[in-house]
């Protein structure tokens, strides 16, 4: 019994050391990350936002994007059964508000996945691999770089079928340079430490460098441009529903504004059809980018990012 149990004993051990070093690095970020004020209310604000998109049918009803049962008057002004009034269907225009945060939190955070996801890998191998792929995939990602982006993701979005996988699509593919480069640059001072040299030198291979050291030590920098691109993802969504390329299915706050547009909402001073929609976009987008500099600020404390 104990020849048996003898050599799980180090392995469980060293699968314990691994979580209580896990639990402690989580536990110092949170303790760094409390420190940055603006960071907390960007936190508390999204932590709001996607509680009320998660029980967005419980808050409103499941039937508020309906059209044939709108409860409302069409164009009706805020009143106390209609707090931000109602849209050209009659429909109560907070309930919509609050289906269009599932959309739009969605579209944002899949798109940003993608986009990060993509940059990653063209930059750890384009860091890692060096002569003519480094320099042909570089290229490539310049030619991305100054290629307009909402240009591109128009272009995509007007010749795939319009569908929220569609707007994902889109915003993912053309939104990935800046993050390449960003790791490709810590790809290359990570290769260059000496341990690198070491592994190399004890027969590791490329994916054994690159999955058990270089891309641990580039995560921290991906977590903290994830953040960031998320707010840009939603802004590139609003702006593609604004333009009529969103998913007509779906109710997003970019829909919400094209629809005020065709509605005549802006030559007939309805204000309360353009600014809800409009204020959502930027607080979220604002929340995203607090949150975004506080991580960036805590995983590489250099930046001097204030708090």
């Amino acid at each position: 019994m104990t020849t048996e149990s003898a050599p799980t004993t180090p392995i469980k051990s060293a699968r314990a050391l691994a979580r209580a070093r896990r639990r402690h690095s989580a536990a110092r970020f949170w303790r760094e990350f409390r420190t940055h004020r603006a960071g907390l209310v960007g936190l508390g604000a999204l932590v709001v936002i996607a509680l009320i998109a998660v029980f967005a049918p419980v808050l409103v009803g499941s039937d508020a994007q309906s059209v044939t049962d709108a409860p409302g008057e069409p164009m009706e002004s805020p009143s106390g059964e209609f707090p931000l009034g109602t849209d050209q269907f009659g429909r109560d225009l907070l309930g919509l508000l609050v289906y269009g945060a599932r959309m739009s939190l969605t579209v944002g955070l899949l798109a940003a996945v993608l986009s990060v996801t993509i940059g990653t890998l063209v930059g750890v191998t384009a860091g890692h691999f060096k002569g003519w792929y480094s320099t042909v995939i570089m290229r490539v990602t310049d030619w991305f770089l100054v290629m307009p982006t909402l240009v591109l993701a128009i272009a995509l979005a007007a010749v795939l079928s319009g569908s929220i996988w569609t707007i994902i699509l889109a915003i993912g593919v053309t939104t990935w340079p800046t993050t390449a480069r960003l790791v490709r640059a810590q790809t290359l001072a990570v290769e260059s430490r000496p341990y690198i040299e070491r592994a190399q030198a004890l027969g590791g291979g490329h994916g054994h460098i690159m999955s058990r050291h270089v891309l641990p030590n580039v995560m921290p920098l991906v977590l903290a441009q994830t953040t960031l691109v998320i707010s840009s993802a939603i802004l590139t969504e609003a702006t593609l529903a604004f333009l009529g390329l969103g998913d007509p299915t779906g109710v997003s706050w970019g829909g919400l504004l094209q629809d005020a547009r065709e509605a005549g909402a802006v030559s007939a001073g309805d204000w309360w059809y353009l600014a809800p929609p409009g204020l959502a976009i930027a607080v979220v987008a604002l929340a995203f980018t607090l949150c975004g500099r506080a991580v960036e600020s805590v995983l590489n404390p250099r930046l001097g990012v204030s708090r």
